[in-house]
C-alpha cells in the first residue's frame, strides 16, 4: 500500500510544488514551445512524472506503473472509444458523398461562414457536449465545419473555443452532480452558483468566435447574431439550472440559442457575407474565402459548381440523418427506465495492484475502473454507426474499410490521449496534483482569485472537468471555510474556471487535431487557442472575486 504524501520536500508545500509542476511544465514547453509533436511531448512528460512520483513521493515503482496503466486504460475507454465511433460515423458520410450534401444544406440556413459556425460549433456542439462530452462535440463540429469550407486547422481551433461555455453541464450535468458528492454540497446549490457564472462566458464566446473566422470586420459585421447567440444561450443556462433541471441545463440553452439565431436570420443578415463560395472584399490581403482562394481557378469552379447543385429533399434529411440519430439516441438511454436496463451489466472493479490511499488513510475512487458497456457515449455512437450503414445504404466492406481507415487515422491521437491519461493519473495517485492545489490553498482570502485557476489546471492535465471536480472539489471546500469564503462559491468556480482548460488540454488538442486529419499539429493548434484560454480564465478568475465581495448577493 502506498500513502499520499503532499509535502516530500523538506515537509514544504512550496518547494514540493516545484517538483509537482515539472511533468507538466515540460508538456507544455515540449508542445507550444519547441513544437514537438503531442503523442512525443506526452511520453517525455509521464516519464518525468513517474521520476517525481518514484524518487521523489517514495511511490513504489509497481503502484506507480500500475496507476499510469489505470489512466492509459481510461484514455481508451471511455474517451478514445467516443472519438473512434463518432469519426467513423463522419467517415461513412464522406464515403457515400452525404458530407457534402450537409455542407450545402447548413449554407442555406445562411450564406455567411460566421453565422453557420455559431449554429454548427456553439449551438449544435453545445448540444452534443450535453448528451455526451469527452471530446465528442470537439470530434463531430470540427468536421462539419470543414463541410462548411473551413480550413482543417481554423475548423478545429473554433470547435475547441466554442466548446468552453457548456463543459460544466456537460454528459447530462455528471460534473456538477460529481463536485456536489465529493464536495457533499447540495446538487442544486452548485448548480445554480455555476449557472451564474459560466452565462458569463457564453455572452463572450459567440464573439470570439467570429473574431476567429472574420478579425474586427467580422465582429462589426454579425454582432446582432453573435450577441443573440450568447444571450440566449446565458439565459437558457441560468434560467434551466436555477429553476428547472441542472441535467437539462445544456439542451435547453442549445436549443433556445439555435432558435434565437435561426428567428434573428429570418428579419436580418450580414450586408457582406463570408462565405466560401463566393468573392468578397479581402482588405490587408486576407483570403476572401475559407477553404481556397479566389486566385486559384479550380477552387473557384469547384466551388461556382457547388453553389449551383441543388439535393433533393430526400438527400438532404438522409445527410441530417446520422447526427439526428446520434441525438435521439443520446437522449434515449439518458431516460431513467431506458438508462437502468443498460446500467445492468455495467462492471466495476478494483484496477489489480493499485493499493493507494490518501492522507487520512482512505482509499482514492479513482483506482475503481468503470467498464459501462451500453451506457458508453462510445458504444451509442457504434450503434449510431450502425444505424448510419442503414439510412445511407453502406455495405459492410465499405464500413469495415472506413472502420480500418479511421483507426489508421487515429492512431498517433490514441497514442497521446493514452498517453497524457497515464500522465495525469501517475500525478493524481502520487499526490503531485494535491500538493499544486494545497499550495495554493495557502493563499487566504486571494485563493477566490486562484480557485478558478486550479480548476483550470485541472482540466488542461486530464481534459475533462468531471475529473477536476473530482479532484479538487473537497480540497475548494475546505480552502474556503479556511479563507472566510463561500464554499458554494469556490467549489463552483473550480467546475467553471475548469472548462477554460478544456480547450488546451493536449487530450482535446489530440482529438481536435485527428479529427480535422492535422495530426502531429496540436502545437499549432495549443498556440491558437492558448491566448483565448487565458483570456477568459482571466474574465473568470475577476467574476469570482466579485462574487466572494461586491456581488455576494449572486452567490444562493
Amino acid at each position: 500500500m502506498y500513502k499520499q504524501v503532499y509535502d516530500p520536500v523538506g515537509h514544504s508545500l512550496g518547494l514540493s510544488s516545484i517538483l509537482a509542476a515539472l511533468a507538466l511544465l515540460v508538456l507544455f514547453v515540449l508542445l507550444g514551445g519547441l513544437r514537438w509533436k503531442a503523442h512525443w511531448a506526452s511520453l517525455v512528460a509521464l516519464a518525468v512524472a513517474l521520476v517525481v512520483a518514484i524518487a521523489v513521493y517514495g511511490m513504489p515503482v509497481g503502484q506507480a506503473l500500475d496507476a499510469g496503466l489505470e489512466g492509459a486504460a481510461f484514455g481508451f475507454y471511455p474517451i478514445m472509444w467516443i472519438v473512434i465511433n463518432a469519426i467513423w460515423v463522419y467517415n461513412l458520410t464522406r464515403e457515400t458523398g452525404h458530407f457534402e450534401v450537409l455542407g450545402r444544406s447548413m449554407e442555406s440556413i445562411s450564406n455567411d461562414q460566421r453565422l453557420q459556425a455559431l449554429v454548427v460549433a456553439f449551438c449544435f456542439g453545445a448540444l452534443i457536449e450535453a448528451l455526451a462530452g469527452f471530446g465528442t462535440p470537439v470530434a463531430i463540429t470540427s468536421v462539419m465545419l470543414i463541410a462548411l469550407g473551413l480550413r482543417p486547422l481554423k475548423a478545429a481551433s473554433v470547435a475547441l473555443v466554442a466548446n468552453t461555455a457548456p463543459v460544466a453541464f456537460g454528459a447530462i450535468a455528471v460534473p456538477i452532480t460529481t463536485l456536489a458528492q465529493v464536495s457533499s454540497l447540495p446538487v442544486h446549490q452548485v448548480g445554480s452558483m455555476v449557472g451564474r457564472q459560466t452565462p458569463f462566458l457564453a455572452l463572450f464566446v459567440p464573439l470570439a468566435l467570429v473574431f476567429m473566422l472574420d478579425g474586427r470586420r467580422g465582429v462589426r459585421q454579425t454582432w446582432p447574431a453573435a450577441v443573440t447567440c450568447g444571450v440566449a444561450f446565458a439565459i437558457g443556462q441560468w434560467l434551466c439550472s436555477n429553476y428547472l433541471s441542472v441535467q437539462l441545463t445544456d439542451i435547453v440553452a442549445a436549443l433556445v440559442s439555435a432558435g434565437a439565431v435561426v428567428l434573428l436570420l429570418r428579419v436580418w443578415s450580414p450586408t457582406e457575407p463570408l462565405a466560401a463560395d463566393r468573392r468578397a472584399p479581402t482588405g490587408r490581403g486576407r483570403p476572401a474565402v475559407a477553404g481556397g482562394s479566389t486566385d486559384d481557378p479550380a477552387f473557384v469552379e469547384r466551388m461556382g459548381a457547388r453553389e449551383q447543385r441543388r439535393d433533393p429533399p430526400g438527400e438532404v434529411l438522409r445527410a441530417y440523418l446520422p447526427y439526428l440519430i446520434i441525438v435521439v439516441l443520446f437522449s434515449l438511454t439518458q431516460l431513467g427506465p431506458i438508462k437502468s436496463l443498460l446500467d445492468q451489466v455495467t462492471v466495476k472493479f478494483a484496477w489489480p495492484g493499485l493499493d493507494v490511499v490518501n492522507a487520512k488513510g482512505k482509499p482514492l475512487a479513482a483506482a475503481t475502473f468503470k467498464l459501462d458497456w451500453l451506457l458508453s457515449a462510445g458504444t451509442v455512437l457504434l450503434v449510431s454507426g450502425l444505424l448510419t450503414m442503414a439510412v445511407l445504404r453502406v455495405g459492410l466492406r465499405t464500413a469495415l474499410r472506413a472502420y480500418g481507415a479511421t483507426l489508421v487515422q487515429l492512431r498517433y491521437a490514441i497514442l497521446t490521449v493514452l498517453t497524457v491519461l497515464a500522465l495525469a493519473y501517475v500525478m493524481n495517485f502520487s499526490g503531485q496534483t494535491i500538493t499544486l492545489g494545497q499550495w495554493m490553498a495557502k493563499a487566504g482570502g486571494f485563493f477566490a482569485f486562484l480557485s478558478a485557476i486550479l480548476g483550470w489546471l485541472g482540466v488542461a492535465v486530464s481534459g475533462s472537468d468531471t475529473s477536476s471536480n473530482s479532484l479538487f472539489g473537497l480540497l475548494q471546500v475546505t480552502a474556503a471555510k479556511e479563507a472566510g469564503l463561500s464554499p458554494t462559491l469556490l467549489a463552483a468556480a473550480n467546475s467553471s474556471g475548469g472548462v477554460l482548460g478544456k480547450m488546451i488540454s493536449p487530450q482535446n488538442l489530440a482529438i481536435g487535431a485527428a479529427a480535422v486529419g492535422m495530426q502531429g499539429q496540436e502545437g499549432d493548434l495549443f498556440r491558437r487557442v492558448l491566448g483565448w484560454s487565458l483570456l477568459f480564465l482571466l474574465v473568470m478568475c475577476v467574476l469570482v472575486v466579485l462574487q466572494s465581495g461586491p456581488l455576494s448577493f449572486m452567490v444562493p
